[in-house]
């Protein structure tokens, strides 16, 4: 079983999300996620969001054993000052409505099936769930 991790930003977002994530399109039978994330700083590899630095190793050590092909699509929402503009664009989008980072979301069917936001998205458990059973998570 494999993990592709795609990373993307607002600017290239639309082009990786239509190949990927494609209404009709099964993935070849792959479990498809977003994960939303602050930018990282270039001299420490951790992002500015204390939350994302918490929660990104928790949910890849989850995807990893899920025991699932999974294509996973790391989407960085920008600097501090980008992702707290109101008109940010995934803020508004009406498929995500970001309110915070992280968030993880699985895609089903052309739309999010199941969601994890900032405040749980480092409980492996609220993972799990959203991993594997659409149904149970929020």
């Amino acid at each position: 079983m494999a993990v592709e991790k795609v990373d993307t930003t607002v600017a290239d977002f639309d082009a990786h999300f239509d190949k990927l994530f494609a209404a009709g399109e099964d993935g070849g039978g792959k479990v498809k996620l977003l994960l939303f994330l602050a930018d990282r700083d270039a001299s420490s590899d951790l992002t500015w969001c204390p939350d994302c630095n918490v929660a990104e190793p928790v949910i890849y050590e989850r995807v990893e054993a899920l025991g699932k092909d999974v294509v996973l699509l790391r989407a960085y929402v920008g600097d501090k000052p980008t992702w707290r503009d109101p008109a940010h664009p995934w803020r508004v989008d009406p498929r995500f409505r970001l309110t915070g980072v992280p968030t993880l979301i699985r895609w089903e069917n052309g739309a999010a099936a199941a969601r994890l936001g900032d405040d749980e998205a480092h409980l492996a458990d609220k993972i799990d769930a959203v991993l594997n059973d659409a149904s149970s998570a929020n």
